[in-house]
């Protein structure tokens, strides 16, 4: 799990919001697709789709999308084009603001947080638990990668379950 390219999605998306793209794309990998379906659950990002360098159809971004490859007549992966593969992220804007608000990184490549159920319950009150300060706002998001993949603070307290701490939206 390489938390530097996380920290770069993190700041991409921050930057995509902030010029109202509607759409845009980050690196394929394993880490940042678990993350955008999170953050897709959550409400955060409207599609996430996988492509390769130039977008998908533009029908695949705004319908009801899948990341199945075959469902949407993208090439197939293949040794030469692991490489070029992309996420495209269709954005969410409400009332001209971004659903997306700041995303930023809790976990650092050098420092890597891990926090159990004790201390998730704290944090979801609001309340700092070791390095990691509460949620002070309905709006405000946590996500953990835990044993079942990545999850928001508050579904890893109803599966009793702890993990590292990977990012913040605020």
């Amino acid at each position: 799990m390489s938390l530097v390219n996380l920290s770069h999605v993190c700041s991409h998306l921050n930057n995509a919001t902030k010029a109202r793209l509607g759409f845009t794309s980050i690196p394929n990998s394993n880490l940042h697709l678990k993350l955008c379906l999170a953050l897709q659950n959550s409400g955060y990002i409207s599609s996430v789709v996988r492509g390769g360098p130039t977008p998908p159809p533009i029908h695949n971004l705004l319908g009801n999308p899948t990341v199945n490859d075959e469902v949407q007549g993208v090439e197939p992966l293949t040794q030469t084009n692991v490489a070029s593969r992309r996420l495209w992220l269709g954005l969410k804007y409400w009332q001209s603001e971004p659903v997306l608000g700041k995303m930023t990184m809790v976990s650092k490549p050098t420092r890597r947080i891990t926090i159990d159920v004790a201390g998730l319950r704290q944090v979801i009150r609001g309340e700092k638990s070791s390095y990691v300060e509460g949620l002070r706002s309905p709006g405000e998001s946590l996500y953990l990668s835990t044993d079942q993949g990545i999850l928001e603070a508050r579904e890893c307290v109803e599966k009793k379950l702890g993990g590292l701490v990977l990012c913040r939206i605020l």
